[in-house]
């Protein structure tokens, strides 16, 4: 079982910045891929980027030259550096890993003010 624990998120004007973190339970190194994904009020949920095991990343087109998804492995947490961010980037944002199995974060809101 594996536990995952997002933080970072809040309320932030537009053009603005926020790190979201997502911290796991056991050794992310074991995972086939991590990724965060983000479903805001009435849409779908939609895959925001992704990391896999070696370590290529990769984002949605929307969000591609402003997001930047890291990882630091002593920590076994994963990080998602939000810049330039606009109102239609206000979602829930959630982590995500897979190994034996898909395993989904709580979720951390982001809220983009114009």
């Amino acid at each position: 079982q594996v536990q995952l624990v997002e933080s970072g998120g809040g309320l932030v004007q537009a053009g603005g910045s926020l790190r979201l973190s997502c911290a796991a339970s056991t050794n992310f190194f074991n995972f086939v891929s991590m990724g965060w994904y983000r479903q805001a009020p009435g849409k779908q949920r939609e895959l925001v980027a992704f990391i896999n095991s070696a370590g290529s990343t990769n984002y949605a087109d929307s969000v591609k030259g402003r997001f930047t998804m890291s990882r630091d492995g002593a920590k076994n947490t994963v990080y998602l550096q939000m810049n330039s961010l606009k109102p239609e980037d206000t979602a829930v944002y959630l982590c995500t890993v897979f190994s034996d199995k898909r395993y989904w974060g709580q979720g951390t809101q982001v809220t983009v003010s114009s």
